[in-house]
């Protein structure tokens, strides 16, 4: 048996920036993945300002490898944004204060885990153990027992860090997670080359196309020509309208006037995969005796974008603190373990908040045209929108009222484009 303080469950983002975060406080864990690496995960492969930030504050030297591993990951430049009325408008990043360096960057999954995977067999004090797949959970006084299938191995801890993905039974079975259709998504991934491209930096692209409201459809640039191509919609709408993210994806890049010429001579790269998203648009209690949820375990994506790798990673990190503090007063009680989903409501849960209300707001066919018409026509608007991308704190000012007064100062632009909608 193999006996230990602390034990993550999956070497997702979420598990290995725990597991690197309590490396680098000193604190010694086993960190357990069913999988062998390198290995594929169905995402966007979109990565977030909010990640490099992590990551550079952890240690330089990570955010420096990965910067510098030009073959794993791209730098992005802007944003290209399509509304349902066909409108559409780029948002470059070049207004930020460090121009030197892309604020975020498009990275396969198979590539960005495996170098988190990567980084944490670099630490001494982390007892990695890959192709490990946790079959049995069972809680103690001392805290858990964990089981595996292979060399029937066992673990026990005295907190457990649950970061093994959108479909964990621990987050079903033990922390009674059920899913609403309404703050859970599905979608769908596939890999193309040979897809023409709209502008000379690399803009990732979203559109929120008529034919799929409310749903988006994405483009994002890769290294080596590849181009990640998705369709997303929330459950209860894919359930209601009947819709086939797969069939429609496809019929979207051989049929849709706006994009059918990028892809006539595009090559599919291996299959359409499909996937699911637990959003954080609805708030859950990610703690209990001995144990914590992390990442999509704890149902932590951002329900307007998409994004969970950020989140993840953000939320790792805030369990490795908690538990430095769990192990400093020996406590590891649920009530004790609950400032973590403080601190989870005080630096994400607010952010999706904002996501959720946007992302409901951009569901409505009017409304999306209004404000993407607005914001096409206002430069400040788009120097603001780049500004959102890099930092969370702005984004509140998308409710703030004096922002819209200023927006709206000219009322007779407002009119006619309501008139119009």
């Amino acid at each position: 048996m193999i006996q230990t303080d602390i034990c993550i469950v999956g070497a997702g983002p979420a598990g290995a920036a725990a597991a690197l975060k309590l490396s680098y406080l000193g604190i010694p864990c086993v960190l357990v993945e069913k999988a062998k690496f390198p290995r594929d995960k169905v995402c966007g492969d979109a990565i977030g300002p909010k990640v490099l930030m992590l990551l550079g504050r952890l240690d330089t030297s990570i955010r420096d490898r990965f910067e510098t591993a030009f073959d794993i990951q791209l730098g992005i430049w802007g944003l290209r944004l399509g509304s349902p009325n066909g409108k559409q408008f780029d948002v470059p990043f070049n207004v930020l204060a460090n121009v030197n360096n892309a604020p975020g960057c498009v990275s396969k999954r198979m590539d960005f885990d495996h170098f988190l995977v990567q980084e944490v067999q670099r630490r001494a004090n982390i007892t990695y153990l890959e192709e490990t797949e946790i079959v049995e959970y069972q809680k103690n006084k001392e805290g858990y027992l964990v089981r595996a299938k292979k060399d029937s191995i066992e673990i026990s801890c005295k907190l457990l860090l649950v970061a093994n993905g959108a479909y964990s039974a621990f987050t079903r079975h033990h922390a009674g997670f059920e899913n609403d259709p309404k703050h859970y998504a599905a979608a769908v991934r596939a890999y193309y080359k040979y897809v023409k491209p709209i502008s000379v930096g690399n803009f990732i692209e979203l559109y929120f196309l008529k034919d799929i409201q409310p749903g988006y459809f994405w483009i994002f640039p890769l290294p080596n020509g590849y181009v990640n191509v998705g369709l997303g919609m929330r459950s209860d709408h894919v359930s209601k309208k009947k819709v086939n993210l797969s069939k429609s994806l496809q019929e979207i890049v051989s049929q849709h006037p706006e994009f059918k010429a990028r892809f006539e001579n595009a090559q599919l790269e291996g299959k359409v995969l499909g996937y699911g998203l637990p959003l954080g648009s609805k708030k859950r209690t990610l703690s209990g005796d001995h144990y914590l949820l992390l990442g999509d375990a704890g149902h932590l994506i951002d329900p307007l974008s998409g994004e969970g790798i950020g989140n993840a990673v953000y939320s790792g990190f805030i369990a490795a603190e908690q538990a430095k503090k769990c192990l400093e007063q020996n406590n590891f009680s649920a009530s004790f373990l609950a400032d973590y989903d403080t601190r989870v409501d005080r630096v994400l849960r607010s952010e999706m908040k904002i996501s959720y209300l946007l992302q409901r707001m951009l569901n409505n066919y009017t409304i999306a045209n209004i404000i993407s018409q607005l914001v096409a026509g206002n430069p400040k608007v788009l120097g603001l929108i780049s500004l959102f991308y890099a930092d969370v704190k702005m984004r509140t000012k998308i409710f703030n009222p004096l922002f819209w007064i200023q927006l709206l100062r000219n009322k007779q632009r407002f009119q006619e484009i309501i008139r119009r909608e």
